[in-house]
């Protein structure tokens, strides 16, 4: 179920997170993450908000939220599996296993099931590459995924 919020909601709460945080340094990219925490994604009210805060063009704004994949448009669905798609986990079998789970869950890159249960996401790297291919499930690393874990991992959230 996706919270209805009203446009005034949004620009009061994305304007508190911007004036929290617009004394660092380079805020731009935290204060996209505390918006995104704030609501589960960064909703398009947000961002002329954050640019007149930050005294930017809303196309600046924009540009880098649209430039880092983990900064989303729309609420994510219940469960996030992010897969790995670097060459660590593609030598080790890491395409076809994407491929099974893009096909099992119905659903393409970015995409939300349409029971709103599982997003699917690539990841260039999580950093377990001794034990390609890896996924991450709900923020748990998971590595040395074959064929039986992706079925197991897929039950787990419910897919």
């Amino acid at each position: 179920m996706v919270l209805q919020l009203s446009s005034q909601e949004i620009a009061e709460r994305t304007s508190a997170v911007v004036e929290e945080l617009a004394q660092l340094e380079g805020p731009l990219l935290p204060i996209l993450h505390a918006v995104q925490h704030e609501f589960g994604f960064v909703p398009a009210g947000a961002l002329p908000v954050i640019a007149e805060g930050l005294n930017l063009s809303r196309a600046e704004v924009h540009g880098v939220m649209s430039f880092y994949h983990d900064f989303r448009e729309t609420p994510a669905g219940r469960h996030v599996v992010k897969v790995c798609r670097a060459e660590a986990c593609q030598s080790m079998g890491g395409d076809a296993l994407a491929e099974r789970m893009r096909e099992r869950l119905g659903v393409d890159w970015h995409g939300t099931t349409a029971d709103g249960n599982v997003t699917l996401e690539p990841v260039f790297c999580l950093g377990l590459c001794a034990c390609a291919p890896a996924a991450m499930v709900d923020g748990r690393l998971v590595g040395r995924v074959d064929e039986a874990r992706v079925e197991a991992l897929l039950a787990e959230v419910g897919a």
